[in-house]
């Protein structure tokens, strides 16, 4: 049987902005390598796989960019737990369960929004070098204030929102840097949000992640500890766009957006039909 494909639209709650994920919801596992097919057939910047485990209320949730499979993946488990209530595979009521590379991740509904419960993945290394600070601005083209390292991404701290939103990095510098990628982010000239920030990550296949949601797990507690606060507004500020609200505790933070569905069709080769 030719799976359905979903395309949904994450932390936005207007077609054509936010983050783009694809979703295919299969009935038991499927080859890696289909998988990667698939993701690079759709060249968004994640598309995720999910199947039903042991026909429990579990989930077993693969993300794809391109180019590699990823650990962690916000915009795409939205857009996942959006396609699911939606298709009435889970009760409006019952939150989403996802084993994953990154353990167990969850999702509730709260109106029109979606609550995704991920772990902080804070800066572990402040950058300090003088020789790597000037790696991270020539990458990007602009004097930094700070950096760090997560354990998978770089943060760089910018003077400010415009500064952010003008940014033509170097993609080329970006990708040699060993990171997943690059967040820039500065805070929000709009009091509306407390931060914005961008990111880059050519290193696993995408340019610039529209949203990212798993970023904000970096982003979440450094705000946090900046601003003094546990609850925090924020605009991903790249072309597309997209709205975040974020809840930081110790050692998980709550990220919700909103989604909406744009495409929906049928995949035209069963799981595992490809032969090379």
């Amino acid at each position: 049987m030719n799976p359905t494909l979903v395309t949904v639209d994450a932390f936005t709650d207007r077609p054509f902005a936010g983050n783009p994920a694809a979703v295919c919801v299969l009935d038991a596992p499927a080859p890696d390598a289909w998988m990667q097919l698939v993701a690079r057939e759709m060249n968004l910047s994640e598309t995720a796989f999910l199947h039903p485990i042991d026909g429990g209320p579990r989930w077993r949730l693969r993300w794809f960019t391109p180019a590699v499979e990823v650990d962690l993946c916000g915009h795409a488990t939205l857009a996942t737990a959006h396609v699911l209530w939606e298709e009435g595979r889970l009760a409006p009521d019952s939150p989403a369960e996802f084993e994953t590379r990154s353990g167990l991740l969850t999702a509730r509904r709260l109106d029109d929004w979606i609550e995704l419960d991920f772990p902080t993945k804070p800066i572990e290394r402040p950058v300090s070098d003088p020789a790597e600070l000037a790696v991270f601005s020539e990458a990007l083209g602009v004097p930094i204030l700070s950096a760090g390292r997560s354990r998978f991404d770089a943060l760089v701290e910018l003077a400010d929102e415009q500064t952010v939103r003008d940014l033509v990095p170097d993609f080329g510098r970006i990708k040699a840097i060993p990171a997943r990628g690059v967040i820039a982010t500065a805070p929000s000239s709009d009091p509306a949000f407390d931060f914005v920030s961008r990111f880059f990550a050519p290193a696993v296949g995408v340019d610039e992640d529209p949203v990212c949601g798993s970023a904000h797990c970096v982003l979440g507690p450094f705000w946090s500890d900046r601003l003094g606060r546990r609850s925090l507004n924020a605009r991903q500020a790249s072309p597309r766009g997209g709205v975040l609200r974020l809840r930081v505790s110790p050692d998980r933070v709550a990220i919700a957006g909103q989604a909406v569905t744009t495409f929906r069709g049928q995949l035209q080769g069963a799981a595992g039909s490809h032969e090379d």
